[in-house]
């Protein structure tokens, strides 16, 4: 599980976004925060954000699909920018200007959040950003990356990693993940929820998920009853689950159970079972008015006591204080 901190109060102005872009970016990798912070969503309830595409010298860049795109802003948007989000990076190799870094090392100072999604953590970890900190790259460049940055602790087989502070992702679309675990902390889960609806994508998978599935799962009858057994569980989370119970449910042994969970979900049935319990707790928490008793029993906990201490291990908050914080 990842250990974000408290969502952001909502502030009396839009927050502010930088994204950088530079000659031969990819356009998927630039789009990506852009839809999620540029786009309005507040129909959906969400804040606008003020975002702003810069680079290090305004003007028309190339991007990597061969069209150019026009960056009207320097890194002097950065400078006021409440989140800063490096989307990729040319490659491994390419160390940041200095002036990038003086840039990115004055926003951490004012207590921005840094983003380096895909090879853009590679432009936090030069900046000396990531020492002591878990982080996590593209799995095909992470060997490059432990051998630049050995102060860094690597994790090489999640999708993101939330240290506060700095956030960092695996490859392509865990940039997606990422940007909307972000709109998660600031807005909380049914706002994130909603924007993911709309763009047509998963609503939250946990950081702790692995990268990639090993083994695709064919088309069959078995895959849709384990669907529809996770699809159960979801609806009834105060329920006691055990992978027996579970496995007979799909008409599966536990072995076959057990093996396509993982490779349907990239983990095993009592870690997402947790995450399950802790997204809900956390979505009543945030729009509902039950006590801490009865949303520890509908998120499956048992007892206000349990919900607290995997509540605190987790978020490092007590439900209590996760409720007032968007309750401003």
């Amino acid at each position: 599980m990842p250990t974000p901190t408290l969502p952001t109060k909502p502030a009396t102005r839009p927050l502010c976004v930088a994204v950088l872009a530079f000659d031969g970016i990819s356009p998927f990798h630039l789009s990506v925060p852009c839809m999620v912070f540029g786009e309005d969503w507040r129909e959906l309830g969400a804040p606008r954000f003020d975002l702003a595409v810069c680079a290090e010298r305004k003007g028309k860049l190339s991007s990597a699909a061969g069209f150019g795109i026009a960056v009207q802003h320097g890194l002097e948007a950065m400078q006021r920018a409440d989140i800063v989000i490096i989307p990729s990076w040319h490659d491994v190799t390419q160390q940041p200007s200095a002036a990038l870094v003086h840039t990115l090392l004055k926003a951490r100072q004012r207590g921005a959040k840094l983003v380096g999604l895909c090879l853009g953590a590679f432009v936090l970890a030069h900046a000396g950003l990531l020492d002591g900190k878990r982080a996590s790259t593209h799995w095909r460049c992470a060997p490059a990356f432990a051998a630049l940055f050995p102060k860094v602790r690597l994790d090489a087989d999640v999708l993101y990693v939330d240290e506060g502070q700095v956030l960092t992702s695996a490859g392509t679309a865990a940039g997606i993940d990422c940007c909307l675990h972000l709109l998660r902390r600031l807005c909380g889960a049914e706002i994130s929820n909603r924007v993911a609806r709309r763009l047509v994508v998963a609503p939250h998978r946990d950081g702790g998920q692995a990268q990639f599935i090993e083994q695709p799962l064919p088309e069959s009858k078995s895959d849709d009853r384990l669907a529809q057994t996770l699809a159960w569980v979801g609806a009834n989370l105060s329920q006691v689950h055990s992978v027996d119970a579970l496995a007979a449910r799909a008409a599966m042994s536990r072995r076959s159970f057990t093996r396509h969970f993982r490779q349907a979900t990239g983990s095993s049935f009592l870690p997402w079972l947790l995450h399950q319990r802790l997204a809900r707790a956390q979505r009543l928490l945030e729009i509902g008015t039950q006590s801490i008793e009865a949303v520890a029993a509908e998120a499956g906990f048992g007892s206000a006591l349990s919900l607290r201490l995997h509540f605190q291990t987790a978020f490092d908050t007590t439900p209590s204080s996760y409720r007032k914080q968007f309750r401003g």
